[in-house]
């Protein structure tokens, strides 16, 4: 079997930032009783490796809403030499509907176009937050919100582009993802997903696999997990257990260096 993250590897020097950066994250959320939990990848290496899944370059924490506003709120106004609080409000570039828990040193450079422009690109975690809605909805939020600021990441002129994201964002923000919301309250199997807008739709979440929480080990340090995992992945992944394909692995890097590095390409 390929080894993808031996120790001295780039990837493996950087998931170890990673760890740091969620300790540091999970020491903010404790001293300010915001709630929160691993969710997706990060969830997922917690449970079938004891933690990172060797190939993964990211990692993801989620929370609900009211948790996410207050979070963001404290994070905004953060004053931190090693991390950055990246989101809407704190960079223009960053037009994703969630936040990312970043270095401020060692930048590294993603797959997506709009990276370039950001203020900062070290690694660190994505900050999702989850709210009730359907599949339609949520896909329709998707829709309307990520193929309108698709096309501002081509213009250079930082001025123009800022213009034009704000623009969209307002539209979206401001009518269109309000509307999809409304749409999403009308939920018979009171399904959560994450924030409209944020794109990601496909996956939906229970409260009764997720609260109470609990606590699982991941890289040796136990953090919140949700009460049943199993429930909680599964309706993710289906059979979280299985190991993806080489193919399927290549396709979840979103960093050209460790692409490089593992696949020689």
């Amino acid at each position: 079997m390929r080894v993808y993250n031996p120790e001295g590897s780039t990837l493996r020097k950087d998931q170890k930032e990673m760890m740091k950066a969620l300790v540091a994250f999970a020491e903010i959320c404790e001293k300010n009783d915001i709630q929160w939990w691993l969710c997706s990848g990060t969830l997922l290496g917690a449970a079938r490796h004891k933690g990172f899944i060797p190939w993964d370059d990211d990692m993801d924490v989620s929370m609900l809403k009211k948790d996410y506003r207050k979070l963001e709120k404290i994070l905004a106004k953060m004053d931190n030499e090693e991390y950055f609080y990246q989101c809407i409000k704190t960079d223009p570039d960053h037009v994703n509907a969630f936040g990312k828990f970043r270095k401020k040193k060692d930048p590294v450079m993603s797959t997506d176009q709009r990276s370039q422009y950001f203020k900062y690109q070290g690694v660190g975690l994505d900050v999702f937050c989850i709210e009730k809605s359907t599949r339609f909805a949520s896909h329709l939020a998707k829709f309307f919100y990520l193929n309108m600021q698709h096309p501002t990441q081509y213009i250079r002129n930082s001025f123009l582009r800022h213009m034009a994201i704000k623009i969209v964002q307002i539209i979206n923000f401001g009518l269109l993802i309000p509307i999809c919301r409304l749409i999403g309250r009308i939920n018979p199997n009171d399904e959560y997903r994450i924030s409209l807008g944020a794109g990601f739709y496909k996956s939906k979440f229970f409260m009764k696999d997720i609260f109470p929480l609990s606590k699982m080990e991941f890289e040796g340090v136990e953090f919140p997990v949700p009460g049943n995992t199993d429930a909680y992945l599964t309706n993710i992944y289906g059979d979280w257990r299985k190991l993806p394909s080489q193919e399927q692995i290549r396709k979840s890097l979103h960093y050209p260096i460790y692409i490089k590095e593992i696949f020689g390409e």
